[in-house]
């Protein structure tokens, strides 16, 4: 249904007078009758009753009418959406992030940012790099916070945060009592290790860094999230090399000694498809390097 001839029958079922419709409507009159005879003849039914005196809805004007606002208003609707949109203050941010981003400003740029655009429909998900990385390709994230820097190439990637690997222990453990910790003095302890499947890249940098230092460890225990790992750690159950960032989480049970001879880094990048930026990507991003994320 064409919105320009719907809008001119519902000022003129307002008015019930052509002259004082088109006065309103800002054009001559008989383009406005033009406009209702076209109408009438698309809907083929007779919206007006007209005499020399008077314009009248018909039944089928008055059903019309209530339709008409309806639609109207949703057209409205949907084209300030568009602007809002357009202008960056509607529309969605769809997030993937990796566990160890709560623990490195993420949530507090996430809530700053929903502060300012209120209007933007804001959803995350928690997955490892390699599904966030399957999600962006198929258009089902906009921006993704991931371990590693390998990518395919049809994804940029920016570098948010470097910090190090720090040995994580029971607070019970002899090691703990050490202001530092040798990586060599983890030779034969059990090692709670980040998964290969859940993330090759951390898991082939802890085993490098444990090689370097002249041991291959003895991975005792593989889970999917950092948090699993500092749980089984304050359990007794071994020890762990997790990013400094991980000593926030306010665990019991555990405690954390830098590394005495390791230079291994871990980082944090935020990944979107290439192209034109989505701007709550770009605005979220500006965020978290404004103030900087932990390190």
């Amino acid at each position: 249904m064409d919105l320009r001839q719907l809008r001119y029958f519902a000022v003129l079922a307002e008015e019930l007078h052509f002259g004082r419709a088109a006065q309103r409507l800002a054009i001559s009159q008989p383009p406005l009758s033009v406009a209702i005879r076209q109408l009438e003849a698309r809907l083929d039914a007779r919206l007006f009753e007209r005499t020399s005196k008077a314009v009248r809805l018909t039944p089928a004007g008055l059903a019309l009418q209530a339709s008409a606002a309806r639609l109207l208003a949703q057209a409205a609707e949907a084209a300030q959406e568009v602007r809002d949109v357009a202008e960056g203050s509607a529309g969605r941010l769809r997030v993937g992030f990796v566990g160890a981003m709560l623990y490195r400003g993420l949530p507090q740029a996430l809530r700053r940012f929903q502060a300012a655009h209120p209007r933007v429909r804001l959803s995350l998900t928690e997955l490892n790099s390699a599904e966030q990385t399957a999600r962006l390709h198929h258009d089902q994230l906009d921006l993704g916070f991931i371990h590693t820097s390998r990518i395919p190439d049809e994804l940029a990637q920016r570098l948010l945060v470097r910090e190090p690997f720090v040995c994580c222990l029971p607070s019970g453990h002899a090691l703990a009592r050490r202001r530092e910790v040798a990586l060599s003095a983890l030779r034969d302890q059990p090692l709670v290790l980040f998964s290969r499947e859940a993330s090759p890249d951390y898991h082939g940098r802890i085993l490098d860094l444990c090689v370097a230092a002249g041991f291959v460890p003895q991975v005792r225990h593989e889970v999917r999230h950092w948090l699993a790992v500092l749980a089984l750690v304050a359990e007794g159950l071994g020890v762990g090399l997790v990013p400094a960032a991980m000593q926030r989480a306010g665990l019991r049970g555990v405690v954390f000694r830098p590394l005495a001879d390791a230079s291994g880094q871990s980082e944090a990048h935020a990944i979107w498809r290439r192209g034109p930026p989505h701007v709550h990507a770009q605005r979220l991003l500006a965020l978290m390097e404004a103030d900087g994320a932990p390190n």
